[in-house]
């Protein structure tokens, strides 16, 4: 005999359970409310009864005529409690960033020989480092800025992680509490050794060396310890310095590799000892990241046996060095084939380096690619612990959806996910347009250099341009020192023309892919059209608007060196709208909840490459129509007969510089 789950089921068996599996619970009721319709029959029970089993294991199964979850503790109860949200009541794992609508029904019948046994994970602790996280920072949701983050933790759990750095600096402190409530582990940046105050806030006035200080130091540790020790913590080991930067740039007495590494030793023996006094089973990891790894890799560093080692991509998703500044010596970022140590990683869907990488785009190399580096991750038994920077998630959704299930299930098919995650959210009728389009967007991306994984993303079309203007405007006699990792170029004419020929080539690549995926759009229907509006299509034009504005925008550059400083004035200035039109592009997505989710865009910042070119716009405007600014005027504002008479010089108050734009674009645009 079937069961029935309808809007009366009531949910028992709550006694003795933890404030993190009552969250759920509630979940799965306002699930309950959204799904089904009023019904005057009486529903089946949901219980929740404990049972001996692995932790963060749990069975569904139809038992005395109501559903039972059973589990041992509460990630086991809570991913349970997700499984019938996903299950039967058809709500997937990011339905609240994606705008889903489930189907409304009466109720859902459940066979009585219906039975679910869940399989461990392939990864041990697995989750996300919300990161750069400027978007979820000012952003509300009913009014609620917490609401954001109670989201986005619960999103995590519905894709069974367990594990969380919940946000950056202040945020990390902050929210932490909230993760912890929820279920989650709690990790810590690479930067924030046991989630302890940064020194330089603690003591702004003091140099942060800890040579000078190791007793401030050490009080900052043992507070943080002290104030996590009722949470369940994936303790982070380490020592950087107080900007993400090596920590000898704040204490130059640290100048070998032998000093460096003897400190990092000594520091990261200090805190393991610290952590294991108070709990011996404590996990405990350290981020072999950017110049830590060289470290490691030259046998400076010397750790315990028991700690995670945390190996980290490049900010592309290659698994070598990431590039800092100039410096990018790629050294492989795995661990020794057949080794058995406790290995994990640390891995971008999004990332930011003020050079080329993506933040308010999706990661801009394949989801085979992706793959094919986890699966390496795999192979060199890289699964004790996974950390996903996700940055604002909404943006990334895909590639997060994606290693969700690498980590749920130890493998992926590209094809296959892509064809699945379209159908789930943007619907059936839409799954192969949708899939299709998705496929292409690497395809599609520019690539900068020769490594298979030199692909740019959006800041590749505002930091460099922006890069080159202020190079421009302080400097013409030199080229820029920070594009070195892109460029051989002698000067700033050949630095410009190089970004010229990348970004013309990129931005009529992507009038190509808008104009299809225009074509899609006008062919979806449903809730998924406007969805491929908010995601795919958004992108895709805030690739072609930025590239667009970034080639006239060297355009602008050669025309000054070249002493045509109207032309570049002029081309200056329909960059700036080429920008302005790809701000506009995101905020005009900001519709229902996502009101001002795009207020805050500051990283990438396309608003500021506007704000910049328009002081460019005056910077030109000086050196050709300077000091006294009345030619140009006169060139687009006087008819002809009164041009050349120059009794008066100007009849009229001087222009503006953007009213003068307006003008020339209005006679010759």
């Amino acid at each position: 005999m079937n069961i029935m789950i309808n809007k009366n089921s009531k949910i028992t068996g709550m006694d003795g359970k933890s404030e993190a599996v009552r969250r759920a619970v509630e979940a799965l009721r306002r699930d309950m409310a959204l799904v089904f319709e009023e019904s005057a029959e009486e529903g089946s029970d949901i219980c929740l009864i404990k049972e001996t089993m692995e932790p963060e294991q749990f069975v569904l199964q139809v038992e005395n005529g109501r559903l039972e979850v059973q589990a041992a503790e509460e990630l086991g109860f809570i991913y349970g409690i997700y499984e019938i949200s996903r299950v039967f009541l058809g709500i997937p794992a990011f339905w609240f960033w994606m705008d889903f609508v489930p189907d409304k029904k009466k109720e859902v019948r459940i066979p009585d020989t219906s039975f679910y046994h869940s399989e461990p994970c392939a990864v041990k602790y697995r989750g996300w480092f919300i990161n750069d996280e400027v978007l979820l920072h000012t952003w509300c949701v009913d009014r609620k800025k917490d609401k954001p983050w109670e989201m986005a933790f619960e999103t995590l759990l519905r894709c069974r992680g367990n594990t969380v750095i919940p946000g950056t600096d202040r945020n990390a402190g902050y929210y932490r509490k909230l993760a912890s409530e929820m279920g989650l582990y709690i990790a810590h940046h690479h930067a924030e050794p046991l989630g302890a105050e940064m020194f330089a806030r603690a003591y702004p006035e003091l140099n942060p060396s800890y040579a000078e200080y190791p007793e401030k130091f050490q009080k900052l540790w043992e507070d943080a310890v002290a104030l996590q020790k009722d949470m369940k913590v994936v303790w982070n080991l380490g020592f950087r310095g107080q900007g993400d930067c090596p920590f000898w740039e704040n204490d130059p007495q640290y100048a070998t590799d032998e000093a460096r590494g003897e400190l990092l030793s000594r520091l990261i023996r200090m805190q393991y000892d610290l952590v294991k006094e108070q709990n011996p089973n404590a996990v405990c990891s350290t981020n072999l990241y950017g110049e830590v790894m060289e470290l490691y890799r030259k046998g400076k560093i010397a750790l315990p046996e028991d700690v995670i080692k945390i190996w980290a991509d490049n900010g592309y998703g290659k698994m070598v060095s990431r590039r800092q500044n100039n410096h990018n010596p790629r050294i492989p970022a795995l661990p020794e084939e057949g080794n058995a140590e406790q290995n994990g990683i640390y891995y971008h869907v999004s990332f930011y380096d003020l050079q080329a990488a993506n933040h308010v785009t999706m990661l801009p190399n394949s989801a085979e690619f992706v793959i094919k580096e986890l699966n390496e991750v795999f192979r060199r038994n890289g699964k004790d612990l996974w950390l996903i920077n996700c940055s604002n998630i909404k943006p990334h959704i895909y590639f997060l959806d994606l290693i969700a299930q690498m980590w749920r299930k130890g493998t992926a098919d590209a094809e296959v996910h892509r064809h699945e995650y379209a159908r789930c959210y943007y619907g059936r009728e839409n799954e192969k347009k949708v899939a299709d389009c998705i496929s292409q967007y690497a395809e599609y991306a520019v690539k900068y250099g020769v490594h298979e994984d030199d692909h740019a993303g959006e800041q590749f079309a505002n930091h460099v341009a922006r890069m080159l203007m202020s190079q421009m405007m302080c400097d013409r006699t030199q080229r820029c020192s920070g594009l070195l990792w892109a460029t051989d170029a002698d000067d700033l004419r050949g630095q410009a023309a190089w970004y010229e020929t990348l970004c013309e080539e990129a931005a009529i690549r992507y009038a190509t892919y808008l104009e299809k995926c225009e074509r899609v759009r006008m062919d979806l229907s449903g809730a998924g059209k406007r969805l491929f509006e908010d995601t795919v299509l958004l992108q895709v034009s805030l690739f072609q608007n930025c590239y667009q504005g970034a080639a006239l925008a060297a355009k602008s550059i050669l025309a000054t060196l070249d002493g045509a400083y109207r032309t570049a004035f002029y081309l200056a200035g329909k960059a700036r709208k080429a920008y302005l039109s790809a701000d506009e592009a995101m905020r005009s997505r900001e519709h229902g909840k996502w009101h001002n989710f795009y207020a805050n865009e500051c990283l990438t910042d396309v608003k500021q490459t506007a704000w910049l070119l328009e002081n460019m716009m005056g910077f030109v405007r000086n050196l050709g129509d300077g000091p006294h600014f009345y030619e140009w005027q006169r060139e687009y504002l006087y008819p002809e007969e009164d041009r050349r008479v120059l009794l008066i010089l100007n009849m009229d108050n001087h222009l503006r510089d953007l009213e003068l734009f307006e003008l020339m674009e209005e006679r010759d645009g």
